[in-house]
């Protein structure tokens, strides 16, 4: 979809609550995104954890699980039950990736060399919708990945509208000029809700930054404790 349809407010039909975000009318093949999007509004209570450390989190004034038995005391977790929370809060902390393309991830990163954790952490922070939400242009993961598949990224200057596309180092991503004027692109620029990391260097004006290196786990700038060791031992059970 072009420019306006970022813009425009959404019609919304019976039994459809407004989220704040603007969600534009989905194509089939977007139905799965759309549910994300609902969905991250009770990510954060049935995690216990304001995954995003955003200021308008419901969880910051309902800190119980979502549903009639959330307010019901949570019995102490088992092992499985801890690598299981790590998982789940890892894969929604980056827009609530597909069970399938996580696991993907994973197998990735054990195969490769070195700490599996870390390459788990290298994989999921070369997404180029984590990518375009790391330089600030959108204010959530799930605004970046709409912004994404709707075609207003550049990678080394061409298009590219896929968000799980994997940036390298080097590569120079970039709003396209029109794209700039898109609200939630003014508000996330000129908010300082939070900062850029040092593993990119990024021109907020232009709208223009560079994916520097890969970063280690320690650089990654999460608000709220993320255990990707625990991650590695949920899959390798």
């Amino acid at each position: 979809m072009g420019f306006l349809a970022l813009n425009q407010r959404p019609l919304l039909t019976q039994g459809t609550r407004h989220t704040g975000t603007t969600i534009n009318h989905l194509k089939k093949g977007d139905e799965k995104m759309s549910k994300r999007i609902r969905s991250k509004y009770k990510i954060n209570r049935r995690l216990g954890c304001n995954l995003w450390g955003r200021p308008k989190s419901p969880f910051n004034t309902r800190d119980y699980g979502p549903g009639q038995h959330g307010r019901g005391r949570r019995n102490k977790p088992t092992d499985y039950g801890t690598q299981l929370m790590a998982k789940q809060k890892l894969k929604g902390y980056y827009g609530n990736i597909s069970e399938k393309q996580f696991r993907k991830y994973y197998s990735d990163a054990a195969r490769r060399p070195g700490d599996a954790s870390e390459n788990l952490i290298g994989l999921l922070e070369r997404r180029l919708d984590a990518v375009v939400y790391r330089m600030k242009f959108v204010p959530t993961v799930f605004s970046s990945r709409q912004v994404v598949n709707h075609g207003h990224v550049k990678v080394n200057g061409k298009t590219v509208n896929i968000p799980s596309y994997m940036v390298k180092e080097g590569d120079v991503v970039e709003l396209k000029s029109k794209s700039l004027n898109i609200p939630m692109v003014i508000e996330a620029l000129n908010s300082s809700e939070r900062e850029i990391p040092d593993y990119m260097e990024v021109d907020t004006k232009s709208g223009k930054g560079k994916y520097v290196r890969i970063p280690k786990f320690a650089d990654v700038p999460y608000p709220v404790q993320m255990e990707p060791n625990l991650v590695i031992e949920f899959y390798s059970r």
